[in-house]
């Protein structure tokens, strides 16, 4: 199975470090699973992860506050098996423009059929509900990678 998985979106501050520290915390909780990081097709490296992505995950008992946003390269992306998107859109980029990854990238909601809505910039609820997206192709890629429940 995959020891490494990479998770992008855009910037590597709301989506993404929501989706790592979740995925994160099954593989903690279950005590195997790959290695889980994120980063951004267009992060400004170093910013802090959104307050409101902190404060939802920290509600779970997750923390986040650590994170800082990464910029994905393609050396990056040659050392994950699995990189997953949040959107059809960020998937037919890097195919396109690095077409040895195609195969290799999936979005996070394939399962479902379903884009994660960058909540950038909007309300609580807006998370929320990014979050419940998140959640649900979770549950999926926790079973499709293996990870047992603890």
């Amino acid at each position: 199975m995959f020891d490494r998985v990479l998770i992008l979106c855009a910037g590597n501050i709301c989506r993404s470090p929501m989706a790592e520290g979740l995925l994160h915390q099954a593989v903690h909780r279950a005590g195997q699973g790959p290695r889980v990081n994120s980063a951004g097709l267009t992060a400004m490296s170093g910013e802090p992860a959104d307050p409101m992505a902190v404060q939802l995950l920290a509600e779970r008992g997750i923390d986040i506050g650590a994170h800082r946003a990464v910029q994905a390269t393609e050396e990056m992306l040659r050392g994950y098996p699995l990189v997953l998107v949040m959107e059809r859109a960020q998937q037919d980029y890097l195919e396109s423009i690095w077409p040895a990854f195609h195969g290799r990238v999936f979005r996070w909601g394939h399962w479902q059929d379903a884009e994660v809505m960058d909540p950038y910039g909007r309300d609580e609820a807006a998370f929320r509900a990014t979050l419940q997206t998140i959640d649900r192709g979770l549950n999926t890629w926790v079973s499709k990678l293996g990870i047992a429940a603890a």
